[in-house]
């Protein structure tokens, strides 16, 4: 059998770290699943990795886990190994709570062994589906869910009768409820068919029942709502009632969403 070529990064390294402050940049990328050292340090060759917003070209270097934002092909990723993030996609009927004194089915339902310490991250009515997150990290839900941090989420909406451009100008211009104006970050029509609308709704709004008292207000009664992303998070192909965990590429984007 005839052995694949040395290479120099392959060996282990046999003595110990000096006593520089920090830890080499390319254990953590290992540590957080970007590669193996040898791939880290290959990606650090070819000018793929930032720290603190700058390409790092040379090897060695070391930094503090704790404080470092890193970034890989310009994307930031979670170096942080002890907390985690699922997406669900919620069925109907099921209740946004971790538990139900009533014993209707809820998410910590759903997630079973794995719900121990998440916290969902906002709502979705009983009777809405779609893109639902959970995490361990506290700071990161209460920011996502802050009207503050404006995070766009995007809902498709099926409603009854057609809509003409009026229509859609009207609700692009914002709609006055009574507790106050909505604005959406985006409205258009995805599909019309027999005597049924299809739209989708981009808002960063955190109010009740938003986007169903917002299309009410301008004749659109909902007869199913689903929400399809949460930021740079959606539902693909996620098949309704299933879990999945997010990358840590997938929790860096949103660690930047929101200035973690």
């Amino acid at each position: 059998m005839e052995l694949a070529p040395f290479h120099p990064r392959d060996v282990e390294e046999t003595e110990p770290d000096d006593d520089r402050p920090g830890e080499r940049l390319q254990k953590v990328l290992a540590r957080a699943g970007v590669g193996s050292r040898r791939v880290s340090e290959d990606m650090i060759d070819q000018g793929r990795i930032s720290v603190n917003g700058k390409v790092v070209r040379v090897q060695g270097m070391r930094i503090d886990p704790a404080t470092a934002v890193i970034a890989v092909d310009g994307r930031r990723i979670d170096i942080k190994n002890d907390k985690v993030t699922y997406a669900m996609n919620k069925p109907f009927g099921v209740i946004t709570a971790m538990s139900d004194d009533r014993n209707r089915p809820t998410v910590g339902d759903m997630m079973g062994d794995l719900a121990t310490g998440l916290v969902h991250v906002g709502r979705l009515d009983q009777d809405t589906e779609g893109l639902l997150l959970l995490t361990t990290d506290g700071e990161l839900a209460h920011r996502l869910a802050h009207p503050s941090y404006e995070v766009k989420k995007t809902y498709l909406a099926q409603v009854s009768g057609s809509i003409g451009r009026d229509l859609v100008r009207r609700v692009r211009a914002g709609v006055e409820l009574e507790d106050g104006p909505v604005k959406v970050d985006s409205f258009q029509v995805v599909d019309t068919h027999a005597g049924q609308s299809v739209v989708e709704v981009v808002l960063h709004e955190g109010r009740k029942h938003i986007v169903r008292r917002l299309l009410a207000e301008v004749g659109l009664p909902v007869n199913r709502l689903t929400r399809t992303a949460v930021g740079p998070i959606d539902l693909a192909r996620m098949r309704t009632g299933t879990i999945r965990k997010l990358t840590r590429t997938e929790v860096g984007a949103l660690h930047e969403l929101v200035g973690l």
